[in-house]
């Protein structure tokens, strides 16, 4: 299967964020140990606008067909992923007078 730099750098971001955050539960180092949990949120989301920017470039037909199969393989990325995006249409719509 084919991964734009997007993907891979957020698989090696999260990757590197498994393992600092391994090493902060070992040592205990609580900082390291939330920096490596940030890490991961931050390479799940990476790989996510990978896996929408693959997507779309590949057409909008399969999209459902993507996004389906990427909820399955990585259900937090696309737990985050829902996530930013509920809070942003609950902002928006905290924002807008009636």
């Amino acid at each position: 299967m084919y991964m734009n730099e997007d993907t891979l750098a957020g698989e090696g971001r999260n990757l590197g964020g498994q393992v600092k955050e391994a090493v902060g539960k070992v040592t205990g180092d609580q900082a390291t140990q939330n920096q490596g949990v940030a890490d991961q949120v931050a390479g799940n989301l990476q790989q996510s606008y990978g896996a929408a920017k693959d997507a779309v470039t590949q057409g909008v037909g399969p999209l459902a067909d993507k996004a389906r199969t990427f909820a399955k393989e990585r259900p937090w990325a696309t737990a985050a992923l829902v996530g930013t995006l509920a809070l942003a249409v609950i902002n928006t719509l905290r924002g807008k007078k009636a």
